[in-house]
């Protein structure tokens, strides 16, 4: 189903400390694998043959009209969101984008220069270029969704007569060769919502295995799949379902219900692929990723069965389910999401997030969406892209497998350790570098490098140092950091919390006042040379 976006163009409130409830004891121990991935049966695993559950979030934008991330006009710096998302448990981003954002001149729009001065005058792909890398250095997978082709409308077909099928192969394999070697960026999810459009016979929607080249989904799924894997055959190729197998819509017209066909959420039928299956040249890289919604989306009639939810996982089973169940392929819900507002839709993302499994042999997911502006659903993030919708999160939580291998937490509730000596470094101390990355009239942006040069792990790890008065902190990512005084403090986030012996981290934040480096660095109350 196509969901109303309200696009929202003045900054969001104030920057407020989100606080965000600790990881469950029954999330897993996190991660999402090494090196890049492939598939066995229904697995998704890693170079190393471990499997991994993808358990992500949508941040959407640059699919519209602004060409880049929603919610970068908001007070919560770009990278204070995703070390938030990263802290909730999201170990993989799915980013809409159109092709108009991939165009050379293309210019992102809806950017607030005071919190995000870095990315002034970026290109779409620019920013998105710096998202993929902060992402990656936080453990997150990051999955390509071409949303549409312009920023104008979702389109039934992969292609418009503006947009011919060619030029979303091109795009598709410049994206490929750009990334390239960047094991953040995992996959290609090929086209956002194929769906049915005219009245059936006259059907003009794409079809699922109806052999005509020129709407059947499943074909042109693998002329895509097999042009992209030509140029980077490391790559996941995730393909959504139809909504109607035929490519249209039932005469309702006609009185007759004999023959009307059972269709389900745009994107999310794939009850023929278990007989005509998406054939790629490369083995091991399908994963089909329907999208499912509640009543916020639509008001479908499964949902007035006496019998709900009891009916739900049978009509899972019967669009999607069965290719995990029987082990065909892996599944990736690349979209579901409500509002929550009704009893009906809490039933039902319970439901349904207990109908996926829990731990790493669950099925994968990336819930629609981190922004609270999507009309049909709100976000995890509330209106101020700071503090996080709680109701939903709870629902999520004992789902999420949180990334491991990067710092974070600007909105954590991760405990502050002490900046005195109860937990010094290792003999040899600590080295700290300062780069100013940006300054303006009246504040900087800039980061503290700290190296632990002792020979232990320093657990957990916290930073200070001195500002000048009338220097204050304006934001921080890589840590929660806070300021007392002319003091700040950069607290370890609880799932990074280990410096090793040789190890950096990289605190970056802005400020308010004359720029200057902090004085007096020091790790965890051991002065910095």
């Amino acid at each position: 189903m196509f969901r109303r976006v309200a696009l929202a163009t003045a900054a969001a409130g104030a920057l407020i400390a989100g606080i965000i409830t600790a990881l469950p004891a029954s999330a897993a121990a996190g991660g999402t694998g090494t090196g890049y991935l492939h598939t066995s049966g229904n697995k998704i695993l890693d170079s190393t043959g471990a499997t991994v559950r993808l358990t992500g979030i949508n941040w959407f934008g640059m699919e519209t009209d602004n060409k880049t991330f929603h919610g970068l006009w908001a007070s919560n710096p770009w990278r204070s969101q995703l070390d938030t998302m990263a802290s909730l448990g999201y170990n993989t981003l799915r980013i809409p984008f159109s092709d108009d954002a991939l165009k050379t001149g293309a210019v992102a729009t809806g950017i607030n220069d005071y919190v995000n001065p870095d990315l002034v005058g970026l290109s779409p792909l620019a920013i998105l270029d710096k998202v993929i890398e902060y992402a990656g250095g936080k453990g997150m997978r990051v999955i390509l969704d071409r949303h549409r082709p312009t920023s104008a409308q979702q389109t039934a077909l992969w292609y418009t007569s503006a947009v011919p099928e060619s030029t979303w192969i091109a795009d598709w394999q410049s994206l490929a060769r750009r990334y390239a070697g960047n094991t953040t960026v995992i996959g290609a999810d090929l086209h956002n919502e194929p769906h049915a459009e005219g009245t059936n016979p006259a059907a003009t929607g794409a079809c699922w295995g109806c052999g005509d080249t020129a709407r059947d989904w499943r074909l042109a799924a693998e002329r895509a799949g097999n042009a992209i894997l030509s140029v980077q055959p490391n790559w996941l190729i995730f393909v959504e379902g139809v909504s109607c197998p035929s490519g249209g819509l039932s005469n309702v017209w006609d009185g007759d219900t004999s023959n009307d066909e059972d269709c389900g959420w745009w994107g999310g039928n794939l009850s023929k692929a278990g007989q005509y299956p998406v054939r790629l040249n490369t083995a091991n890289r399908v994963v089909y990723s329907p999208h499912e919604y509640a009543t916020s989306v639509y008001h479908q009639t499964w949902f007035d069965d006496p019998s709900y939810p009891a009916n739900m996982p049978a009509i899972w089973d019967k669009y999607w389910g069965y290719l995990y169940k029987q082990n065909i392929a892996p599944i990736m819900m690349g979209e579901f999401g409500t509002t929550l507002a009704s009893n009906i839709d809490k039933v039902w993302l319970q439901n349904l997030m207990a109908y996926t499994g829990t731990g790493v042999n669950g099925m994968s997911f990336t819930y629609w969406s981190w922004n609270p502006n999507s009309g049909d659903t709100g976000g995890i993030a509330n209106d101020d892209w700071t503090t996080i919708n709680q109701a939903k999160q709870s629902i999520l939580q004992p789902y999420l497998i949180p990334p491991v291998g990067g710092g974070g937490g600007g909105t954590t509730s991760s405990p502050t350790p002490s900046s005195s000596s109860s937990n010094p470094p290792a003999t040899g101390g600590c080295t700290a570098t300062y780069k100013q990355d940006n300054a303006w009239q009246g504040g900087f942006q800039g980061s503290v490098t700290v190296k632990n040069t002792g020979s232990g792990a320093v657990n957990p790890w916290s930073v200070t140092w001195s500002w000048p008065s009338g220097v204050t902190l304006g934001s921080g990512w890589n840590a929660t950091v806070t300021q007392s005084g002319t003091t700040v403090t950069a607290a370890a986030p609880a799932y990074s919390s280990s410096l090793a012996a040789g190890a950096s981290v990289t605190i970056g934040f802005t400020a308010n006042g004359t720029a200057g480096a902090p004085a007096t660095v020091k790790l965890n109350g051991a002065t910095c040379s």
